[in-house]
């Protein structure tokens, strides 16, 4: 069962502030620095898979990803020196006010999730090499992050010097030499850094504000509870958190279109989205290894519909098609349709959020009406979305 609180506190993350003790051009979120962090977790656990075909674990980087983030949003915005020093000393103690905090929300969630949790955070041995991978992508994506804010602050070269030493100790992950040193590649997490300066809703006020960049990210964690609550194969959950993590990158091209003026006149959303495609081959697909390029298609192109992949050759099916006949890893399956759920669902609770705090717009409650109306009867693959949105009502 999904729970409101689980929802909530991914939320939180968005009112984080990071690098608060500096001088910043920009609003730097705690949710935005994780959803980085998972795409460059992509980038660096490809490259062990491929190039030196070290078994990775998908699912245990994804819930890793969900493990950390909610242990960084109960323990809050600590400076990074403070953090490894409570850690370092206090490590169990701390983990363990984690998961008592948590409790209530997280022990409904299916897959052994708590248990998944406490094990990851006690078990020094458990999931080894997908926490390395995690470990480097956070200092890859904290380094990113500070190129914004170093020039503005003069007395920063100790914090600069401390993260490049972080990220040296993790140069055998062929990923962080590569990002490291200026590839292509670091122009596709570039690209996927810069939305989060694309703001969400961005006709109107809203608290908390959230960029595109962390909708991405609340949108894949969102995923991973419903394809949890499926019992979804490891491909499946695999394909429904990387597709919904990547799903809106075409905006890093387009700017965020919002729907009632896609839908306005007929046609502008089939030219729009002709015109994402054609920018797609031509600015992102290729910075990619040409190998990896057939996958990220598969994410991008289409996220909002259900597939499965069957001699090299995408058929489109239903999500009661997938539950009954094609939930094993050999098919490759995506809920498209779950996705679009979750993406109406991200769109709904962030209208919702800013009502509940007071900051109220014609816009805002224009679109959780429109919203709540559209979900509020359905149900996909045995997930009864309307009483998750009746959460938030």
């Amino acid at each position: 069962m999904i729970r409101e609180a689980i929802l909530r506190t991914f939320y939180d993350a968005a009112s984080i502030q990071r690098w608060n003790d500096h001088i910043r051009r920009v609003e730097l979120t705690e949710l935005d620095k994780q959803a980085h962090k998972m795409s460059i977790a992509f980038i660096v656990g490809k490259f062990e898979e491929t190039i030196k075909n070290t078994p990775v674990n998908w699912r245990l980087i994804i819930e890793g990803g969900i493990f950390e983030f909610l242990q960084r949003v109960i323990i809050t915005d600590i400076k990074p020196a403070v953090f490894h020093r409570i850690i370092s000393e206090k490590g169990k103690e701390i983990n363990r006010w984690v998961l008592d905090q948590l409790k209530d929300s997280t022990q409904e969630i299916k897959g052994n999730f708590a248990k998944r949790f406490e094990q990851y955070l006690f078990d020094e041995e458990y999931a080894a090499i997908e926490k390395k991978i995690l470990k480097a992508s956070h200092y890859l994506a904290t380094s990113w992050e500070f190129g914004i804010i170093d020039n503005l602050n003069p007395r920063s070269e100790e914090t600069k010097r401390s993260i490049e030493q972080e990220i040296e100790k993790h140069d055998d992950l062929i990923g962080v030499q590569k990002l490291r040193y200026g590839t292509k590649l670091y122009d596709f997490i570039d690209i996927c850094g810069c939305l989060r300066f694309q703001q969400r809703w961005a006709q109107t006020q809203r608290v908390p504000k959230t960029s595109v960049l962390g909708h991405m990210l609340i949108v894949a964690m969102f995923s991973y509870l419903c394809s949890v609550e499926v019992n979804a194969c490891d491909k499946r959950l695999y394909n429904n958190y990387f597709t919904a993590l990547f799903h809106d990158l075409p905006e890093a091209l387009t700017r965020d279109i919002v729907s009632p003026v896609k839908k306005s006149i007929k046609g502008l959303e089939e030219i729009i989205s002709i015109y994402e495609k054609e920018l797609l081959d031509e600015k992102i697909f290729p910075l990619l290894p040409p190998s990896w390029r057939p996958e990220m298609r598969y994410f991008i192109l289409d996220p909002f519909k259900d597939r499965i992949l069957q001699d090299e050759l995408i058929h489109y099916v239903s999500s009661e098609e997938i539950n009954n006949s094609f939930n094993q890893d050999e098919y490759s399956p995506v809920d498209g349709e779950i996705l679009k759920a979750c993406d109406r669902l991200a769109a709904y609770i962030e209208a919702a959020l800013s009502i509940e705090h007071g900051v109220v717009s014609r816009h805002l409650k224009e679109g959780k009406e429109s919203i709540y109306r559209e979900w509020k009867d359905k149900s996909i693959a045995g997930i009864h979305f309307g009483q998750i949105f009746d959460c938030f009502k």
